[in-house]
């Protein structure tokens, strides 16, 4: 995952993106906007990127919901 990410981060980011990879993969990080804004260093922009992650087999999983919210909250910090 680190080596995905080109920029400085604090803790609650570092693990709010170990939790988003652990979850999800990080092939996803890799083809995702969330891991470019970051890469641009647009930290006030990656806590929607979190939300956008929560569908599923074509749903919208509250369990997802839930999880992207508190990675989005630990991001922000």
């Amino acid at each position: 995952m680190l080596r995905l990410i080109e920029t400085t981060f604090d803790d609650g980011q570092f693990d709010a993106l170990v939790s988003f990879a652990f979850n999800l993969g990080s092939g996803a990080l890799q083809r995702s906007t969330l891991r470019r804004k970051i890469n641009r260093d647009d930290h006030l922009a990656v806590p929607a990127e979190f939300r956008r992650w929560v569908w599923a087999g074509g749903r919208k999983l509250k369990g997802l919901v839930r999880r992207r919210k508190a990675e989005a909250v630990m991001y922000a910090g």
